[in-house]
């Protein structure tokens, strides 16, 4: 029993030391991007990421759809761009507003009261209960990215990025949260900038190996990503105590 206080000790004093170094927000966010993606992220975006590989399988020459062609073809750089620009926008806007507090006198509780919620959210996904996944935006989304994931053109790959990235899912509201914490704009889209880039990896992956590595990925890792997004609550919840 010792043992295992000492253990939990010291990975609560490991997380509260890396809490109060200055760039821990948008590297906590890089990672809880990278883990929500795996348990959450491939089964929302999963579909259009395969729907575009495979529109560009289906227009080359038969038989020349190698695996370096494949590999490139799944990075969809254009279609990263997208989301990117949506996630980076949306930091801002939530940091811009409140930022409108900083000179008032509850600032502070705001903001700490924001990483709460967006530590909140992060158990949440970290045990399978994602809120926002089904609604009537995000079946207007839908409707709106289906054409879109089956165009060849960069411009048309971007715009299903940026339209994607206002899909409402309980990761997107935390992160979210934790970035309008910084109660700055320029704060605010980089945190959500690095949260955009963790996604990333994830969604190549199921581009370039299909069903069978979403599947994989998610009976895999699922006991990684879990702890990984329990692990950015607390830090969450670190930064949330200098508030008050």
């Amino acid at each position: 029993m010792d043992f295992v206080a000492d253990l939990i000790s010291s990975c609560r004093q490991g997380l509260a030391a890396f809490a109060a170094q200055p760039g821990a927000l948008p590297v906590a966010l890089f990672f809880a991007g990278l883990a929500g993606s795996v348990t959450h992220c491939i089964g929302m975006c999963g579909p259009f990421v395969l729907g575009q590989v495979m529109a560009d399988a289906e227009r080359g020459p038969a038989g020349r759809y190698g695996e370096w062609r494949r590999l490139a073809g799944a990075a969809l750089v254009p279609y990263h761009l997208g989301r990117l620009t949506t996630y980076t926008a949306l930091g801002a806007v939530a940091s811009s507003v409140t930022a409108i507090f900083t000179s008032t006198a509850v600032f502070a509780w705001l903001a700490g009261l924001l990483l709460i919620a967006a530590a909140c959210l992060m158990v949440l996904q970290a045990f399978g209960l994602s809120m926002g996944t089904y609604s009537p935006l995000s079946a207007g989304l839908a409707r709106l990215a289906g054409p879109l994931s089956s165009s060849h053109h960069p411009l048309a790959r971007y715009a299903l990025g940026v339209v994607l990235g206002f899909l409402p899912c309980g990761l997107l509201y935390g992160a979210l949260a934790a970035a309008a914490g910084t109660a700055s704009a320029r704060h605010g889209a980089f945190v959500m900038a690095a949260f955009a880039a963790g996604t990333v990896p994830a969604l190549i992956a199921v581009g370039w190996g299909g069903l069978i590595i979403r599947r994989h990925l998610q009976s895999v890792t699922r006991w990684i990503a879990a702890p990984l997004l329990i692990a950015n609550a607390l830090i969450m919840l670190s930064l949330a105590g200098r508030y008050f």
